[in-house]
């Protein structure tokens, strides 16, 4: 018979825990006490010992509205006083100024020497034509009432007049040639506007020039290059001969335009009423009305 078999204990024949079953619960046991910590709002300096930092909401730091103090008022473009703006405007205001006094004197003079009444008498020019129509006129008169009369209309119908009873045609060139002297004289000073038309912008633009170097010299001299009020000076006076110039250009220009019109409105206007006077003292005239009256 055999020999009897030892007897295993329950416990030395159970198993013994592995390493990684320790690894578990170790690992279960970390977790159950970090996740707590986490949700409570602990921070690794927490863990460490220090105070928990204490979260607040990112909130967006309002931004002061920029406050600059207002320019003196030395610096300001004047617009209220017209001296001070004159002043401004820098030294090139001076041919600035003579312009528009040259613009102004010739402008009121055209204005007057080229009304309709003064260069083209309606009533000289009708009681004339009616007297030649009627006959009643010689020509020795004829002169002396265009001479007395001393308009341009009256010039170019003494011209034509003096060719009294001569072909059509011969004193239809002296009337035109007359006629042509008398614009050329109505023509006159249309050089002036055009002048100040041309020249207004170009001292402008000088201006504007000179205001700029002196403001950039004002920031190279002060040695400020963040300083924008030191620019204020110079372009001041920039845009105070920018705007003088144009403020006597168009002017200048439109009166340019206005007395041209109006001279050759004067010019046909004269040209017709010149045709019915030569029409009246030619040759063929008077050889008709001879006619008519010997039948």
């Amino acid at each position: 018979m055999s020999a009897p078999q030892r007897r295993r204990s329950p416990v030395s024949s159970s198993r013994r825990p592995d390493g990684r079953a320790w690894f578990g619960v170790l690992l279960g046991v970390a977790v159950m006490l970090v996740v707590p910590a986490v949700a409570a709002g602990q921070t690794p300096r927490a863990w460490a010992g220090g105070e928990p930092m204490p979260r607040e909401p990112l909130r967006m730091a309002a931004v002061p509205p920029a406050t600059q103090s207002p320019p003196p008022a030395g610096e300001l473009i004047p617009t209220s006083n017209l001296l001070a703006t004159i002043r401004g405007g820098g030294i090139l205001m001076i041919p600035l100024l003579g312009c528009s006094f040259a613009l102004a004197v010739f402008g009121i003079e055209r204005a007057v020497s080229l009304r309709t009444g003064r260069v083209v008498p309606k009533l000289f020019v009708e009681r004339l034509i009616e007297r030649l129509q009627a006959r009643d006129i010689s020509r020795g008169e004829a002169l002396d009432v265009c001479e007395a009369n001393g308009s341009p209309a009256a010039k170019v119908f003494a011209a034509a007049i003096r060719r009294w009873g001569r072909p059509a045609v011969e004193i239809e060139q002296a009337a035109i040639d007359a006629c042509e002297r008398e614009l050329n004289h109505l023509r006159r000073y249309r050089r002036v506007f055009n002048g100040v038309a041309t020249i207004g912008p170009l001292l402008g633009l000088l201006g504007t020039v000179f205001g700029l170097i002196r403001s950039f010299n004002d920031v190279a001299g002060s040695g400020a290059m963040g300083r924008p009020d030191l620019l204020a000076r110079g372009f001041g006076e920039a845009l105070v001969t920018t705007a003088m110039g144009l403020l006597v250009s168009i002017p200048a220009m439109v009166l340019y335009w206005t007395f041209t019109s109006r001279v050759d409105r004067l010019a046909m206007r004269l040209d017709e009423t010149c045709q019915q006077v030569i029409d009246e003292v030619s040759q063929e005239a008077l050889g008709e009305s001879r006619r008519r009256s010997a039948g």
